[in-house]
């Protein structure tokens, strides 16, 4: 291993959710000792001067900003507004904070909901700017498409040293199980679960089962982002994904498969789809630092059921333990 995380003190916004959690996990099997992880009820990251106070007494030599205001399509669709808002501000604070501490490195996690609605699979980073994004994601993908913007921004007026991630739909124990919040493979879960033990004949699913999407399981995606932060210094932005597309029909399929619900998955195609096509072009991250997905879907699958199962008598919202 390397021991480029020693000595490093890294802040790491949303460090007790999802993906930030698994990042904490890896950074202290690499020997981080100096982990500072804000919490929201302390530190308001859209204000300002509470980000300086945590830059000022951290002094970190590494920002991992991965808070997000985030939800699935039903979430997306009622939140327009909070998303945008919430997000943009978070990044503009977050990132005028870093320049002005002169924080050395800093490390931002946008999203695949920035690109737009018709990107030609897979994905390629210099596609991100050749329209507009499918309408349901779109404030909440444009607000974190901010980020790189001003990361650019800064660089060139700043020497500012920010990079720009952009993870596609991630799954994993630890996510969200709520049905108004998760996404579609935490949603399908539980309610396979709840189906398979109920003796339900059927259960209906959001969509025409048609569109695909790429999953990386959060493990990966954590050792993505932490090769990222100690290998990739360029201002272009890099996808973090698996190079696997699967349609939301056949994922369906398995996920029964896993948990043992036999019975029939109806579609809903008055219901949205979202974005018809997702999979990236992961050549750039290959390339610039090595980091190829190691977690196969049917892997994870395994993984996301067997954790679930675990805890959902006592935290049926799935999530971090309090």
């Amino acid at each position: 291993m390397s021991d480029f995380w020693h000595e490093k003190t890294v802040v790491v916004t949303g460090g007790a959710g999802f993906l930030g959690s698994h990042v904490v996990d890896r950074l202290n099997e690499l020997g981080c000792e100096n982990i500072v992880v804000p919490r929201s009820a302390d530190t308001d990251l859209t204000d300002a001067a509470a980000i300086r106070r945590l830059f000022g007494e951290a002094k970190p030599d590494i920002v991992l900003h991965l808070a997000a205001v985030v939800g699935g399509i039903g979430a997306n669709r009622e939140n327009p507004g909070l998303y945008f808002y919430k997000n943009a501000l978070m990044g503009l604070q977050m990132i005028e904070e870093a320049r002005l501490a002169e924080i050395p490195k800093f490390v931002a996690a946008g999203t695949i909901c920035s690109y737009p609605k018709f990107t030609p699979v897979p994905f390629s980073e210099d596609e991100l700017w050749n329209g507009y994004p499918e309408e349901t994601n779109a404030p909440y993908g444009l607000a974190k498409k901010m980020m790189l913007v001003q990361s650019q921004a800064y660089r060139e007026q700043y020497g500012f040293n920010g990079i720009n991630l952009l993870p596609v739909n991630l799954y994993g124990p630890r996510d969200s199980f709520d049905p108004d919040r998760s996404h579609v493979i935490p949603a399908l879960v539980r309610r396979c679960l709840e189906a398979r033990d109920a003796g339900q004949e059927s259960l209906a699913a959001w969509g025409s089962g048609k569109a695909s999407r790429e999953f990386l399981y959060v493990a990966d995606a954590a050792e993505g982002v932490l090769a990222a932060a100690e290998a990739y210094d360029d201002p272009e932005p890099v996808n973090l994904g698996s190079g696997a597309e699967v349609t939301i029909r056949d994922l369906a399929l398995k996920i029964a498969g896993v948990t043992g619900f036999e019975g029939r998955i109806e579609f809903d195609a008055s219901k949205p789809d979202g974005q018809p096509r997702r999979c990236l072009d992961v050549t750039r991250a290959r390339e610039k630092f090595g980091f190829s997905a190691r977690t196969s879907l049917d892997e994870g699958l395994e993984k996301t059921v067997a954790w679930y199962e675990s805890v959902r008598q006592d935290r049926p919202n799935g999530g971090m333990a309090d």
